[in-house]
């Protein structure tokens, strides 16, 4: 009999603990229990969401350090997350072909916002940020806007052309990430754009003089541009003694256009039509013809070239008479010269 008794207790005691194991198998089911297993129990492998948290966005390099005030070449930053970058600014102004991976970012660099050698931010940011042209000012300088003969309103006037609607450039603040980059004085076209914007309002009298009481200065000053450049004086075009002596080729449009025709050859220079304004770059030269008689009366230097959403390109220009960094050929033609006629010098050596 005891036999029996011992056994029958041992199954007992047997089936009283298996009930127990059950019973703390399941109480990971009450109500406030975690798996081990669980998302966010201190086993787990992933966060609660079951996927690794967003990596910040960083950049920690920049190639090349250096641009030229024109822009125009690809520009890599490195650093990591940079997948979520949509937008980038230098120096405040709009890069485009922005293309953005986990590692890096590349885009073509804008021109300096004035020609001007330094520092410049550069800011990524998670939304698209569209480029617009550059806006102009206009100073009357040494007394030269008259000499325009503008019969329409100048282009900060109130029967301008408006300004294209665009969202504004976004605050650097309000970057995924920054960096710096520098511009300096690296090619020709630098050399000239960074003097055509120093002298646009400011006229170097003591070099060149003003032509203001002859006729006008827009002539005098493209002149200066293009030595600026790395053209050099010679016994056909000249400005000496501080503007005392010069030659017409110089100082005067009418002499100046068919100049450059003859010497097209020696400069590199293709003279086009205003249709052909995809061959235009910064650095041209662009006359005017404002009453048809095919006789320029006004020539400028292309300081930007634009190409609007739906592929149309825009033109911007400096000069004296009026005096301006920014003037857009075509609100010159059509508002401040109705019927007004525009055609290029392109330097393409």
């Amino acid at each position: 009999m005891t036999a029996p008794i011992t056994r029958r207790t041992l199954l007992s005691l047997a089936g009283i603990t298996g009930v127990g194991l059950v019973a703390a198998a399941c109480s990971a089911d009450e109500p406030g229990a975690r798996s081990s297993t669980e998302p966010g129990s201190s086993g787990a492998t992933g966060s609660a969401t079951g996927g690794a948290a967003a990596e910040r966005p960083s950049a920690t390099g920049i190639e090349p350090a250096e641009l030229p005030l024109a822009g125009g070449v690809t520009v890599t930053v490195t650093g990591t997350g940079l997948s979520a970058v949509s937008g980038v600014t230098v120096g405040g102004v709009a890069a485009r072909d922005v293309v953005a991976g986990a590692g890096k970012v590349t885009f073509t660099a804008p021109h300096q916002a004035m020609y001007t050698a330094g520092s410049a931010d550069v800011a990524l940011f998670a939304e698209p940020v569209e480029p617009v042209p550059s806006a102009n000012q206009t100073s009357d300088g040494n007394g030269s806007q008259a000499n325009d003969g503008q019969v329409g309103a100048t282009q900060d006037g109130a029967a301008s052309t408006p300004t294209p609607t665009a969202a504004p450039t976004p605050d650097a603040s309000t970057a995924v990430a920054t960096t710096t980059v520098s511009y300096a004085a690296q090619t020709p076209v630098d050399r000239q754009l960074e003097y055509a914007m120093r002298h646009w309002a400011d006229y170097n009298t003591v070099e060149y003089g003003t032509m203001n009481p002859i006729g006008g200065d827009c002539a005098n000053y493209v002149n200066q541009t293009l030595e600026a450049r790395g053209w050099e004086q010679r016994a056909d075009w000249y400005n000496r003694a501080g503007g005392a002596e010069h030659s017409p080729t110089w100082t005067y449009c009418p002499a100046m256009d068919p100049w450059l025709d003859q010497n097209a050859a020696a400069f590199g220079l293709t003279r086009r039509t205003s249709d052909e304004r995809e061959h235009v770059r910064v650095g041209d030269i662009v006359m005017f013809d404002w009453n048809g008689n095919g006789s320029p009366d006004h020539t400028t230097i292309v300081s930007e070239v634009f190409t609007e959403a739906d592929g149309t390109i825009r033109i911007k220009s400096a000069s004296h008479n009026q005096d301006g960094p920014y003037r857009d050929l075509d609100e010159m033609i059509t508002v401040q010269h109705p019927g007004g006629t525009a055609w290029f010098h392109t330097i393409d050596a």
